[in-house]
Order: structure tokens, then C-alpha cells, then sequence
């Protein structure tokens, strides 16, 4: 059994979800660094390893349930418990579509990683979650899932037209609420964090501008909410600047 608390990061190979796994390693927890590609997430876990970090690289491909199921006897096989599950990876499919002209498969295909690849996760890790005396659970959302920040139709991020982006994070808010629910008799919190704008791989394509938080700042609530104390909230949207920012769902 890990002595250590354990953490497992999706999309952990770059951008904000590489931060989140710095920064939970540097808290002194095991973090395993989980990505699709095996070469580029193995080189960031070594790089992260290399600074004297406990970062294990795991293959995981969220939309591959062979991969997912693959990787949590990985983690059980080496640490024999998770305490904190942090649903990083995300897509957007629709940069340069107009609303209008987006497609289902567009549509679906945000879907099949950040709704179905979170319920794909979740459910191949609750086993192990159930070993923590105090597990976590984070769903990295975004303001553009906010249905009430959506509501202002002429507001900045309904006018985004990210449909399959912003209905997918939508959607993963509900699954948090719905899964807080359901597993607080496991003692497992489930909560949901948005990071603001960072400029990263994922808006590259934006057509507005992208931001200036630092991948630091974006991760800061991710980390927060993956080491909250045993009375820490459960059910909550919170972000981008504190823990104590709430935001709207």
C-alpha cells in the first residue's frame, strides 16, 4: 500500500492538467500522470520525475474503455487505493464552425471525452476511490458550461457558439451534482472547477482572445479541490481565481 495520498490526472501531459500534476507532486502526493499518447506522457512524467517528484506515467485514453479499465489495475496493482481523481481532459470540436453549421458528429465527438470519458473514469476508479478515508473527485469544467452565464444571450460566452463545448461542460456540471449525490455515502466529494481563460493547446483555434492566466493560476481550484479536508464542500462549481470563488451553474 502507498503511504502517500494517490492522485491520477487526465490529460496530464501538457498544459493546465501537467501543472495539476506538478502541483499535487509537490504537495507530496503520488500523482499518476495520465494520457493518451504514451510517448509524449511518459517524457512529462520523467521531466516531472527528473525534479525529484513522485509522477508515474499511465496510458489512459478516456474514450477507450479497454485503456481506462487497463489503467485503473495499473494504479491498483501499484498503489492499492486512489484518493483523488481529477477529470482533466477536454476537447473542443467546433473551432471555426458557425452554430448553425455544426454537425452531431462534432457534437459527439466532444461528448465521447468530456461526458462520456468522465462516466468512463469515474466509474473504472470508484473502486479504489472507496479504499481513501477521504477521496476527492474534480471535473474540470468551464464558465462556458454555466447555463446561467449562458442565459445572457447577448452575454460574451453564449456568443461564443461553442455548442458542442459548452452544452458538453453543461452536461459534466449535472454528472458532478448527480454524482456528489450518489457517492457521498462512500465518502467521496465531487466537485467541479473552472480555471478561467489560459492560453493552451486547447484554444488554440479561438478566435478571441485566449487569456492571460498562467497555467499555474488555471490550476490553482483543480489542486485545491483535490486536497480538500475530510469537511471540504462536495457539490461545488467553484473558480477560477479561489477556492472561495462560486461559480454559477
Amino acid at each position: 500500500m502507498n503511504q502517500n495520498e494517490v492522485a491520477l490526472v487526465t490529460g496530464g501531459n501538457k498544459g493546465i492538467g501537467r501543472e495539476i500534476v506538478r502541483q499535487l507532486a509537490l504537495r507530496g502526493l503520488t500523482v499518476y500522470l495520465a494520457a493518451r499518447n504514451p510517448a509524449l506522457g511518459a517524457s512529462a512524467a520523467e521531466q516531472l520525475a527528473g525534479e525529484g517528484l513522485d509522477v508515474r506515467f499511465v496510458q489512459l485514453d478516456v474514450t477507450d474503455g479497454e485503456s481506462v479499465a487497463a489503467a485503473a489495475k495499473h494504479v491498483e496493482a501499484d498503489s492499492g487505493r486512489l484518493d483523488a481523481l481529477v477529470n482533466n481532459a477536454g476537447i473542443v470540436s467546433e473551432w471555426g464552425t458557425a452554430v448553425a453549421d455544426i454537425t452531431a458528429e462534432q457534437v459527439r465527438t466532444a461528448y465521447d471525452v468530456n461526458v462520456f470519458g468522465v462516466v468512463a473514469v469515474i466509474n473504472a476508479f470508484v473502486p479504489l476511490l472507496r479504499r481513501s478515508p477521504n477521496a476527492r473527485i474534480v471535473n474540470m469544467s468551464s464558465g462556458l458550461g454555466s447555463t446561467t452565464l449562458l442565459s445572457e444571450l447577448d452575454g460574451r460566452l453564449a456568443t461564443q457558439g461553442l455548442l458542442a463545448y459548452s452544452s458538453s461542460k453543461a452536461a459534466l456540471n449535472a454528472l458532478t451534482l448527480v454524482y456528489a449525490s450518489a457517492l457521498r455515502a462512500d465518502n467521496i466529494k465531487v466537485n467541479a472547477a473552472t480555471p478561467g481563460l489560459v492560453p493552451t493547446d486547447l484554444n488554440t483555434q479561438a478566435s478571441v482572445p485566449r487569456g492571460e492566466r498562467t497555467v499555474a493560476d488555471g490550476a490553482a481550484v483543480p489542486v485545491a479541490l483535490a486536497t480538500l479536508p475530510a469537511d471540504g464542500p462536495t457539490g461545488a462549481f467553484r473558480g477560477p481565481g479561489s477556492l472561495s470563488d462560486v461559480a454559477p451553474w
